[in-house]
């Protein structure tokens, strides 16, 4: 890849759940369904907003852990296939092994995935020349456009400012961040350091309208799954610095997007996406369903958002 980076993307892309049937195999009906649901947008304040600008296959929302080999193969030529060039699809292939990371890669990209979603390698806690080390040797392995996912929560790493810097700057194939450290003053130094061509995305939810703000360039989200619409007009007016019109959509998602979060993410989505007929509301062990209570919160939580838009509307 030359020096000229372009972005997958621009805007919002959700990390698309993975449907589950209550037997315990990819709901491959639901999947496409889906998809469809996040292309073509949602309604919202009395209209329907366009849909998302790209999608994230087998990220953490899609429970990649306990994917199967096959279903592997199965979702991503599922997303391909349904997609139909409609969207970028962007397939999560990091793991905390370079080895299979960079066998997913070359298998995502033969497919014909438009990016890559790596994270940070988790458990092995790297240092920055490992990092940097990991992510050459998939950048090596295929021409794909790579995302670099920081996620500390569950990796137990922050790939910080400094390290994820030395690696936009040493591997052109990186065109873009997913920072989730919740540190507003690290996606800042990110969005302030990046060389031109990269993008830098929110991978919270309720931090999506700052990092906009200051800079970023989209969202990769949970709670879109849900709500595809006025998830992506918000990101849409932020970016175009509609900023009353993009905050007032922040705080009218943000009980939801708490919500996302109550117990294990993808649980609580999960559970609004059966709740509208889409999918059952199934996760994997070690994921358990939710608890009674946590379920009867997100409801409400869901519940005022759906609320807040017929108020608006009326």
């Amino acid at each position: 890849m030359g020096p000229d980076r372009q972005p997958i993307f621009r805007g919002t892309a959700p990390a698309l759940v993975t449907p589950f049937t209550t037997d315990d195999r990819i709901d491959e009906a639901a999947f496409r369904d889906l998809i469809d649901f996040q292309i073509e947008g949602s309604p919202f304040e009395g209209q329907r907003y366009a849909g998302v600008d790209a999608l994230v296959v087998l990220g953490t929302t899609g429970e990649n852990p306990t994917v199967t080999l096959a279903e592997r193969r199965q979702l991503v030529d599922v997303a391909l296939e349904h997609t139909a060039g409609r969207v970028p699809v962007v397939v999560g292939t990091g793991t905390n092994s370079t080895a299979q990371s960079v066998q997913f890669s070359v298998e995502a990209a033969r497919a014909g995935a438009d990016g890559l979603l790596v994270v940070g390698p988790y458990y092995n806690k790297p240092t920055p020349d490992g990092v940097a080390a990991h992510v050459a040797a998939i950048a090596d392995a295929t021409d794909c456009p790579i995302m670099l996912y920081n996620v500390p929560g569950r990796t137990g790493s922050n790939l910080t400012a400094p390290t994820t810097l030395r690696v936009t700057d040493e591997v052109p194939s990186v065109v873009g961040v997913k920072e989730a450290s919740g540190d507003l003053n690290q996606i800042a130094d990110l969005i302030a350091g990046v060389p031109d061509g990269v993008a830098v995305y929110s991978g919270d939810d309720d931090l999506a309208f700052p990092t906009v703000m200051l800079g970023g360039d989209g969202l990769v989200s949970v709670i879109a799954n849900a709500a595809p619409g006025p998830v992506s007009e918000m990101i849409r007016r932020a970016g175009a610095g509609d900023v009353s019109g993009a905050r007032a959509l922040h705080y009218a998602l943000l009980g939801a997007m708490r919500a996302s979060f109550f117990e294990a993410n993808p649980g609580p989505v999960k559970a609004v996406l059966a709740a509208q007929g889409r999918m059952e509301p199934a996760v994997r062990l070690p994921l358990a369903p939710l608890t009674a209570s946590a379920s009867g919160r997100v409801a409400d939580a869901y519940r005022a958002l759906v609320e807040a838009g017929s108020r608006q509307a009326a």
